[in-house]
């Protein structure tokens, strides 16, 4: 089994420029059914590279060729109608890839996918799952692959693994490959300040699915996602193997280091360096790497390889 993605997708592409085909040709390539691509000025032709119909809205490719998962490859201006979209259509799951988006877009779509609640929570279930945005999407190997991760250096396994960041999850899972573990799932949630699904989300995801049998999740500095994900972990997945990975050991306080959430800030509440997170999930039983290759080896070790 698989988390979001697997043989039973049917994607279409809401963005049929450069980009969008490129990277669609790719998913298509490796075995992912895209079924349809959008826009709204060449709705009723074809979409030459990849012998598929480009439909006027994402509502005529859910209508007309089943379309159950998005993948968005547009402008950042424009990405918060594609969302908004993708969702009034009925779409399941909505991959987001593209960078700089606007936060205030992402606070408004944020709000209009999971509204608040009278207790101050956000209604998620019977909701769609976003992925992103700005992530390089999410990989079920040998199933499907939705987004910008590249499928020759993965293979099916047990493991899943969810990350802020695209290339060091990149290595981890060709570590893994290389010593002969596989992925169940590979999701990267996006490294914006707000994103649609969170460590936990994808996490509860993978202890419920049957097939995945051991987790790597990677975080950065900045906030205390990874802690609560901890204790969410030492509390109700307790035998299950888990590695984490922090980047930004070498983060000065204060500075973004690449992803626009990635910074400690001056003054917070503490816990949130690369060393205070290591620290408290060592303490909560959780191994950490101070790399993707040490990361990788831990949990080699963990699964007996």
């Amino acid at each position: 089994m698989s988390i979001l993605i697997d043989k039973n997708t049917r994607v279409v592409v809401q963005g049929t420029g450069a980009q969008g085909t490129f990277h669609a040709s790719r998913n298509q390539a490796y075995g992912t059914n895209i079924v349809a691509g959008t826009h709204p000025k060449k709705g009723g032709q074809r979409w030459a590279e990849l012998d598929v119909p480009i439909r006027s809205t994402v509502g005529e490719a859910v209508a007309e060729d089943g379309a159950n998962t998005s993948m968005i490859m547009v402008p950042g201006p424009f990405t918060k109608d594609a969302i908004l979209e993708a969702h009034e259509a009925g779409i399941e799951t909505i991959v987001c890839i593209t960078e700089g988006v606007p936060v205030h877009d992402m606070a408004v779509v944020y709000n209009t996918l999971y509204p608040r609640q009278p207790d101050g929570s956000f209604q998620r279930e019977g909701r769609p799952t976003l992925i992103g945005p700005n992530c390089p999407g999410l990989i079920s190997p040998g199933k499907a692959n939705v987004g910008i991760i590249p499928g020759e250096i993965t293979k099916p396994g047990n493991v899943g693994l969810v990350s802020r960041s695209g290339t060091l999850t990149y290595q981890i899972m060709h570590e893994l490959s290389v010593a002969g573990i596989g992925i169940s799932t590979c999701v990267g949630i996006g490294g914006d300040p707000i994103i649609g699904s969170n460590f936990l989300d994808i996490i509860q995801g993978f202890a419920e699915d049957e097939d995945t049998g051991a987790i790597v999740f990677v975080g950065e500095i900045g906030g205390t996602e990874e802690q609560r994900v901890g204790r969410w972990i030492s509390e109700n997945i307790p035998q299950t193997p888990v590695v984490g990975y922090v980047a930004g050991f070498s983060a000065p306080p204060g500075k973004q280091m690449g992803h626009a959430g990635a910074i400690v800030r001056e003054g917070g509440e503490g816990g949130e360096t690369a060393a205070d997170k290591k620290a408290a999930l060592e303490q909560m039983g959780i191994a950490v790497g101070t790399n993707p290759t040490e990361t990788a080896q831990r949990m080699i070790e963990a699964l007996g390889r």
